[in-house]
């Protein structure tokens, strides 16, 4: 799969990420391969546990080991170089500097100790090398682009005194203020208010295109990434089972499991209209999957075509629409090239 015209910045190849527990080996990333453009924003969609932040935090080597493991084979190339294979001691140069985080809860991830301008301002220190003089300055002019009333004043308080959606910004200023050509934003909406999710959507967007940053927006909504992203990745059980570009995603979904999400999205439904569930729960992650894991929860579908054994390939079935490749997943779907119908 790629990003386009665009060069690549990040290619993904082969991942797969395994948890040592007390009840066995937990496989929660399962053969992901993927490419991200420069300037590009990334959709990764999917329910709580398919992957989507693991993968992610896999990536920049934030997942401890033990007991996490990432298997040989496993790659991650940003611009040629492959973080999975990087020392700590380069992981951390890159961290902060060439590629940001954005989490889903600012209030665990700012430091209650620290006044809001110094946790700003630190990583200029670290990453660039500024005095806090320096730091604390640009670090003042990043909280105003990011929409900081009186950054001046605010860069004196702690993050208890800001409301959610002003430490979400605050989270967007740290990020963006080294300037990285990646910034991957965790569900960065998650425990905001509807109006107050699209201002730090809207905001996000904004700077990425004035500092040309790539972007991966993990969620589990489907409405969000909609409008915001260029291409989507739709995750189960920890594969994908869906890809292509947004538009094309939103207008012909293919999987099942895509079809299922976007009936639970209020956006596309009349007003009063009920909103459809997904029955069930996802697969147990330990141990190997045989045939379609989705096949339990398959009410959008024919669950009687599932495949029952082996592995569904991921296939593009339309021009840059890549798609796991089961029969019960497929069937019903709008538009399918011509034979898919009966695949096998």
């Amino acid at each position: 799969m790629t990003g386009g015209e665009q060069r690549v910045l990040l290619r993904v190849e082969h991942l797969r990420v395994n948890f040592r527990t007390r009840a066995g080996l937990v496989r929660a990333v399962r053969d992901v391969s993927f490419e991200l453009g420069a300037g590009e924003t990334l959709g990764i969609v999917g329910e709580s546990g398919s992957g989507k932040s693991v993968m992610c935090q896999a990536v920049m080597g934030l997942l401890p080991s033990p007991p996490c493991e990432v298997e040989a084979g496993s790659r991650a190339l940003l611009d040629g170089a492959d973080l999975l294979a990087a020392p700590e001691r380069e992981l951390r140069r890159v961290r902060g500097s060439e590629i940001s985080m954005i989490f889903q809860d600012p209030m665990s991830s700012l430091n209650p100790y620290m006044r809001v301008g110094d946790q700003v301002a630190e990583p200029l220190v670290i990453h660039r090398g500024m005095s806090w003089r320096e730091a604390r300055r640009a670090a003042c002019c990043e909280l105003g682009r990011v929409g900081i009333p009186a950054p001046e004043t605010r860069m004196k308080a702690y993050p208890h005194e800001f409301s959610g959606g002003m430490r979400q910004r605050v989270m967007i200023a740290m990020a963006l203020v080294t300037r990285p050509k990646l910034v991957i934003a965790d569900e960065p909406t998650t425990a905001l208010d509807v109006t107050v999710q699209k201002q730090v959507l809207d905001l996000l967007r904004e700077r990425q295109r004035e500092l040309g940053a790539a972007v991966i927006l993990i969620t589990h909504d489907l409405g969000v990434v909609k409008e915001y992203a260029h291409r989507i990745l739709v995750m189960y059980a920890g594969s994908l089972v869906e890809a292509a570009p947004a538009r094309e995603l939103m207008a012909r979904p293919l999987h099942a499991y895509t079809r299922a999400l976007m009936r639970s999205i209020p956006a596309l439904h009349k007003k009063g209209e009920r909103l459809e569930a997904i029955p069930g729960l996802p697969p147990d992650l330990r141990g190997a999957l045989q045939g379609c894991s989705f096949r339990p929860r398959n009410v959008v579908g024919d669950a009687s075509r599932c495949v029952r054994e082996g592995e569904v390939p991921f296939a593009e079935l339309l021009p840059g629409h890549w798609v796991r490749r089961c029969p019960g997943c497929l069937a019903g779907a709008d538009v399918l090239p011509e034979g898919t119908e009966d695949c096998a």
